[in-house]
């Protein structure tokens, strides 16, 4: 009977801490619902990325009868110049914006992180290589060398945007990383893990790593944010082609073949990305703003 009491308790230590972690982020997330709000927000662009082509599937819902038709129950953001559902365009325009705000946070972290890491762990000459790298990476013009490459090279797929963006976007985050690691290589775990003879790969995989994950994701999701306004402006500015279906075209086509400045009737195809950017920022602006309370206990207000 003892046997079985103690092979009963034994799991709840390691349980626990999952468990507290869990009910501080429904405490956090309960303190202020504006948090949560940015919890359904995400999640609901993230359906709409998903399932948006299979909710408007091509081609897009036009009424040719309806040219700038205002908004209805048919049509809540009314229509564009050619009859087409604003909302649809919205709603398929996600996809991209999603994967190519995705595909350079993922790229921009990964490589400021990496880089950041071996410069503020290692110090010394790698320290001095590559912080150099990062200098000349942070004096390189964006937008401008986008604006060259766009003429030679046409992003086709949210992939190829995501690449181009992470690669010119990834100095500031090596810089704040490579601070964290010269801060955290001089705690005591990390001393003790060094006097165990552990490995370089051990120390910096299952002691560094996790101790700056939570810096780290909310690093990417500002990323994001970044990445989605580099995106949508170079569309806006027409560097971009337009057969690809981003709120960057609806604004260009609203601004400078809608009418959209001059027409009441072609306003609501202007707003309807805009308010699609600013609800999506909004989204990721409160989800890190609860994730900074959750992962920093001097925020907390027990």
């Amino acid at each position: 009977m003892t046997a079985t009491q103690t092979a009963t308790v034994l799991p709840a230590p390691a349980s626990t801490p999952r468990r507290n972690f869990w009910r501080g982020v429904v405490r956090v997330l309960r303190r202020k619902p504006s948090r949560m709000a940015g919890v359904v927000i995400l999640v609901l662009f993230a359906f709409l990325g998903v399932f948006g082509p299979m909710l408007y599937p091509s081609p897009l819902p036009r009424d040719d009868n309806a040219l700038y038709a205002p908004p209805s129950l048919a049509h809540p953001f009314g229509t564009d110049f050619e009859g087409t559902d604003v909302l649809a365009l919205v709603v398929t325009g996600t996809r991209y914006v999603l994967l190519a705000g995705l595909a350079t946070a993922v790229i921009t972290v990964a490589l400021g992180t990496a880089i950041g890491l071996l410069a503020g762990f290692h110090r010394g000459r790698w320290d001095t290589v590559l912080m150099r790298l990062t200098d000349l990476q942070l004096t390189i013009p964006g937008l401008p060398l986008l604006l060259v490459l766009s003429t030679v090279w046409k992003f086709t797929s949210p992939l190829e945007m995501g690449v181009v963006l992470g690669v010119l976007g990834w100095g500031g985050i090596a810089r704040a990383v490579r601070s964290q690691t010269l801060s955290l290589r001089e705690r005591g775990f990390i001393e003790a893990a060094r006097g165990l003879g552990l490995s370089t790969r051990h120390i910096v995989g299952r002691e560094l790593l996790p101790s700056m994950a939570p810096y780290i994701a909310m690093n990417m999701l500002i990323a994001v944010t970044g990445a989605i306004y580099a995106q949508v402006g170079l569309f806006f500015l027409g560097v971009l082609p337009f057969d690809a279906n981003n709120w960057g075209v609806m604004l260009n086509l609203a601004v400078f073949g809608g009418g959209a400045l001059t027409s009441a009737a072609a306003l609501p195809y202007l707003l309807a990305p805009l308010l699609a950017i600013l609800l999506l920022t909004l989204g990721i602006v409160l989800v890190v703003d609860a994730m900074d309370e959750i992962f920093n206990p001097r925020l907390r207000e027990e």
